[in-house]
């Protein structure tokens, strides 16, 4: 299942600069699990009394610019899981405008707690995997 957010946008340009694309797909991955359900200072809450000091942190990233989007668009980024695995999500996005896919990205998102990888906690990976299979 995907999810979309809107988001205004307008640039000096006119053309919205590569770099911000970053910052819309990390928004559509907050309101990804927002929408499905997960309140993220519930899960943050819920994941501390597992264990001190976590981050969800971008591992690697690949982006397929194919076309730009224009100051006043309004865009659509669209997130769902690939894979759920131990200690990462593997996530695509997609930045919309209208039907139009003007960028491309698959994301791996890494779980880490105390510097390190560590398995992602059941409560998250099980509502993740809940996603994958809708």
């Amino acid at each position: 299942m995907a999810f979309c957010c809107d988001i205004v946008k307008s640039e000096f340009s006119g053309i919205v600069y590569h770099a911000n694309y970053l910052r819309y797909m990390e928004r559509g991955r907050t309101n990804h699990l927002r929408l499905m359900g997960a309140e993220q200072q519930a899960l943050f809450e819920q994941v501390e009394t597992e264990g001190a000091g976590f981050a969800f942190v971008v591992r690697s990233m690949h982006l397929d610019f194919l076309k730009p989007a224009r100051m006043d668009d309004v865009l659509d980024v669209v997130t769902w899981p690939i894979a759920v695995k131990g200690a990462s999500i593997m996530l695509a996005q997609e930045v919309r405008r209208g039907e139009d896919v003007l960028v491309k990205a698959e994301v791996r998102v890494a779980f880490i707690s105390d510097g390190r990888a560590q398995p992602i906690p059941k409560s998250i990976r099980t509502l993740m995997k809940a996603d994958l299979i809708s």
